[in-house]
């Protein structure tokens, strides 16, 4: 049986983009679910998983600062070797609809890939005397027909939950044309539960079926039934939260006494801010399972 090569693998990174209000557990095994279902498929390499935590302009209800939230996903994700938190998109004023934050990854990730590529073109020097050839130094003789690998650019796919993908179908929350750019030109990598509509989902929307292809389904068969609300929940009700979230991120919360009665109701009566930005635009997702 012929060996698999490494380098005809395409390379992926996976982008988580959300609240993580605060960053839990589960958050951490969606991206080992999708490595393990990528590595599997011997087809591709997972290269690099990022955490983009959502800005303060989101205006989510019970949203705390993105300062707070930026530094919890950093100390969770502190003794991963693959797993990164970014904050560009937690930084910016506004709020950014998700595929400009998979374009940025992208174009960060062409950027790096030119640079690297004249690295490698262009040999290093070093300045004074020259070395005299040794006699039995050869170069390296290449095989007959041998061409170059030629690596592409590394795949950014956005991670996500079913509850992520079934929001496609909310009216006004994500443009129609940035779902259609989201699955056809970068690709999804949706965790689902057994037994979870998600197919369905997918083929009820004409757009969805069209790139299904693109659209990765990784069944969840350990359930885990974490989420940020319920420990949200939990910590305003003054009940333990330990070992649904990383050690580091529980010490940070009882350290800064973050969430409380009154910051789940920051924000509370202000509308969404993609709610707000896509009501008035009819290319808004409310005929996406049409």
């Amino acid at each position: 049986m012929a060996m698999e090569d490494p380098d005809r693998k395409t390379e992926v990174v996976l982008l988580a983009c959300g609240s993580f209000n605060p960053i839990t557990n589960m958050h951490l095994r969606l991206f080992e679910l999708a490595k393990d279902y990528f590595h599997e498929t011997g087809k591709y390499k997972v290269i690099k998983g990022i955490i983009s935590p959502v800005g303060d302009a989101y205006k989510k209800k019970g949203l705390i600062s993105a300062n707070h939230r930026v530094t919890m996903a950093k100390l969770a994700t502190e003794n991963s070797d693959w797993v990164e938190v970014d904050d560009w998109e937690s930084c910016q004023n506004e709020w950014l609809e998700t595929l400009k934050v998979l374009r940025y990854h992208h174009q960060k990730l062409l950027s790096a890939d030119v640079t690297n590529s004249l690295q490698d073109a262009v040999p290093i020097t070093k300045l004074g005397r020259k070395r005299k050839q040794e006699p039995n130094r050869h170069e390296p003789i290449k095989k007959k027909n041998q061409s170059p690998v030629v690596k592409s650019v590394p795949q950014v796919k956005l991670l996500c939950g079913s509850d992520m993908l079934e929001s496609f179908g909310i009216p006004n929350l994500w443009k129609l044309e940035d779902i259609t750019e989201i699955v056809e030109k970068h690709g999804l990598v949706c965790i689902s539960r057994a037994g979870n509509n998600a197919q369905k989902f997918i083929y009820e929307s004409d757009i969805l079926w069209r790139h299904k292809n693109n659209i990765h389904l990784v069944e969840e068969w350990i359930t885990n039934d974490i989420s940020s609300t319920k420990i949200r929940r939990a910590l305003r009700r003054g009940q333990s939260i330990r070992y649904l979230v990383p050690d580091v991120v529980r010490a940070y919360i009882e350290k800064n006494r973050l969430y409380s009665p009154e910051s789940e109701d920051r924000n509370a009566g202000v509308v969404l801010a993609p709610l707000q930005k896509h009501a008035s635009d009819p290319r808004s997702s409310q005929a996406l399972n049409n």
